[in-house]
């Protein structure tokens, strides 16, 4: 493309375009798809509603002064919450949404930084996403 002329209107329509397109990735379409059925599953649904009460429970009991804190209380909403944590990390329905939500965040990282680069200066055709290494193997999306 041509640098004639070239206005801030039709950088925003590009953008727009570029928005369209975002919109017909499989990538987009998969996590898309992938929320609605999570949000839909009525069995996570109700797992994660148990979780956030105990996680409230859980929030109110620590908030508590020292002296009146139950500590067996605790211990029990802890363990509830893991359990609770446990059955919805292997529903089959979070299982995909966080499997899909994984590529989109990458497609989203990857664009945000070509745009971000691009603003400062840096040759569009090589900018890229460059995950930093948190030190954690567990959050990796690999080590190039």
């Amino acid at each position: 493309m041509e640098n004639k002329n070239i206005t801030e209107l039709d950088v925003i329509a590009l953008t727009r375009e570029l928005g369209k397109k975002i919109q017909q990735e499989d990538v987009f379409i998969r996590y898309q798809l992938a929320k609605q059925n999570a949000d839909n599953d009525e069995s996570l649904q109700k797992i994660i509603s148990q979780f956030s009460d105990r996680r409230t429970e859980l929030s109110e009991e620590t908030e508590k002064p020292e002296e009146e804190r139950d500590s067996e209380k605790i211990q029990r909403i802890s363990r509830e919450m893991r359990r609770c944590y446990g059955e919805i990390m292997s529903n089959e329905s979070m299982m995909a949404y966080n499997d899909a939500k994984d590529s989109y965040d990458v497609l989203m990282n990857r664009i945000s930084a070509i745009i971000q680069k691009s603003f400062e200066g840096e040759d569009p055709e090589t900018a890229d996403y460059s995950p930093s290494c948190s030190g954690s193997c567990a959050t990796c999306g690999g080590c190039g």
